[in-house]
């Protein structure tokens, strides 16, 4: 008892020098022209992420997303935010806002907690977006009336005063880290504290992760989290990505399944061609696409930042939508070739009867000539 009642004024006096970042990402049209667009708003690329460990391996964009700085964002509280905005070339802009945080766990947490459910940080940045995307218009391939959109927080410490290693974080800090995580304010159960600190990876001694379905801890300084607030984002728009394939999937096969049931009778089945003809289209967008944005970053022999993306992407569910498109895609080419057999039926139908038309008039002209 005398060693808990001493650690706990320890705890209290804990202070966290940290940032708080707020990631909002829109899906708003299929492609950017990313030389178009640097020669609008002359702006510069970013560069590829820098590996922990530099000798060991390497991380780059196939297609460097361009940068520039946005104005800053003031909040009902008060609080001031520093942002930038990134142009991806798969069509998808992304906004990070950063607050500088100093304090204790207890004001971190209460900081999670209101950012996490109250504050509609993609209304205020949508409204930038816009107003950014007039002056890149030009650059825009297929512009989309209606975005979709994700948000993430990541809270970046970069330094803990009384903890010196990982194990020391886990252990005295962890019900708090998992707190900050959830965005939550009570006193979590130990099980839910274990399933939070699961997410978590680490490459040194002295550097931390630990990742959520809309929150992320890190642990480390400014230039090794720098790694893995990209990564983040990285993961965030392929989930956007494939949330908008499978939408665009859900109402193409919609489309099919109503055509289908409008009957099934010869000319509703050579009308199958052309909606044939616009499915297969839509499977070859969505495999085009969907392989543009898995490409996008390569790990070049970079293993840790290989297991760092597979697990920040699990946790925001990539996978659970890259399987939900997947499933989609096998579905409509299961459509699309019985639509495709349905209308060579309807196309044979047609030329024998055709034929048999042919035979039957030239046998009247016949039978009628022999009978004059």
């Amino acid at each position: 008892m005398a060693g808990m009642s001493e650690l706990v004024p320890q705890l209290a006096e804990v202070t966290l020098h940290s940032s708080v970042l707020v990631l909002l990402q829109f899906d708003v049209c299929e492609a950017i022209r990313l030389d178009h667009l640097r020669e609008l708003i002359l702006a510069q690329p970013v560069e590829s992420p820098n590996p922990k460990h530099p000798a060991l391996g390497y991380v780059r964009y196939e297609r460097p997303p361009i940068v520039e700085s946005v104005e800053t964002l003031e909040l009902a509280s008060g609080e001031r935010l520093h942002g930038e905005i990134k142009y991806y070339d798969y069509g998808v802009v992304s906004v990070i806002f950063e607050l500088p945080f100093t304090g204790d766990w207890e004001k971190l947490t209460s900081l999670a907690s209101r950012w996490v459910w109250e504050v509609d940080f993609a209304a205020q940045a949508s409204e930038i977006v816009r107003k950014r995307l007039e002056r890149a218009a030009p650059a825009l391939v297929k512009r989309y009336k209606d975005w979709l959109s994700e948000d993430y927080l990541i809270f970046h410490v970069r330094e803990i005063n009384g903890s010196s290693s990982v194990m020391d974080l886990v252990q005295q800090h962890g019900p708090r880290i998992a707190q900050v995580v959830r965005g939550d304010t009570g006193k979590l159960v130990e099980s839910e504290c274990h399933e939070v600190l699961q997410s978590r990876i680490s490459y040194y001694a002295n550097d931390l992760a630990v990742i959520g379905w809309n929150a992320a801890f890190l642990y480390d300084s400014t230039s090794g989290a720098e790694t893995t607030i990209q990564l983040l984002e990285y993961a965030n728009s392929q989930l956007l990505e494939f949330r908008f394939y499978d939408d665009l999937l859900t109402k193409e096969l919609d489309r099919v399944y109503t055509l289908l049931d409008e009957g099934t009778g010869i000319l509703a089945r050579w009308r199958l061609a052309r909606s044939a003809t616009q499915l297969h289209t839509v499977l070859l967008d969505v495999a085009e696409l969907t392989e543009h944005v898995d490409n996008a970053i390569k790990f070049l022999s970079d293993m840790f930042s290989a297991r760092l993306y597979k697990l920040a992407a699990q946790k925001v569910g990539v996978p659970d939508y890259k399987d939900l498109v997947t499933q989609k895609v096998h579905t409509a080419e299961e459509l699309y070739r019985f639509m495709v057999d349905q209308f060579n039926q309807s196309r044979a139908f047609f030329l024998e009867l055709t034929v048999v038309i042919i035979l039957v008039i030239e046998l009247v002209y016949l039978f009628r000539g022999r009978a004059f």
